[in-house]
């Protein structure tokens, strides 16, 4: 069984920007650098042939290059005690384009859709037992985040290992985005 995802990765110096970020909050649990990515789809526990299903029709994706930028901070799941905390992005068109495209694709290889409403973020930390004050002054301090764009030009089909310490990820296949790169910045 492969437990799966599909994300995009994040650029060495976006990623040190935001370890940048990590202080002040008790009870949190920060991601490690290896962890932060932009989940495009999560799939699941899958069996061989669902994966090779899932690496060749994700082959099959055409988008250009675009660029994206971390904007802001929040938390999951809203209005109810945090447990969750991220980055947001900027509004991106491509970004919700290439997701689409994920998703169509993966639903025509007999994937069920996903209904849930795509958020994009990146995960910075799990909450537990957090002072819902500490939290407020984290987002309130960090609320004006916003860091270089950086383009996108691949996405990566990831396999993931629960261990007690944290989920381990292993890049499966990286897809190149193929075109010209648009204007979102």
């Amino acid at each position: 069984m492969y437990r799966l995802f599909v994300a995009i990765d994040l650029p060495e110096d976006i990623k040190d920007r935001l370890l940048s970020l990590y202080y002040g909050l008790p009870g949190a649990k920060w991601a490690d650098e290896s962890q932060m990515h932009i989940t495009l789809r999560f799939l699941g526990e899958v069996d061989g042939a669902a994966f090779r299903d899932a690496r060749e029709s994700l082959g099959t994706v055409r988008v250009p290059p675009f660029w994206l930028t971390v904007k802001g901070v929040g938390f999951f799941p809203p209005r109810k005690q945090p447990d969750t905390l991220w980055a947001g992005l900027e509004r991106s068109e491509s970004l919700l384009r290439l997701r689409h495209r994920v998703e169509s694709t993966l639903t025509r290889a007999g994937f069920p859709v996903d209904s849930r409403k795509y958020v994009p973020h990146i995960g910075l930390a799990r909450l537990k037992g957090t002072p819902a004050d500490r939290v407020a002054g984290f987002l309130a301090e960090h609320a004006l985040l916003q860091l270089e764009p950086f383009q996108v030009t691949e996405f990566v089909l990831y396999s993931s290992f629960l261990s007690s310490e944290r989920a381990l990820h292993e890049v499966e296949a990286t897809y190149p985005l193929i075109g010209n790169s648009s204007g979102d910045v």
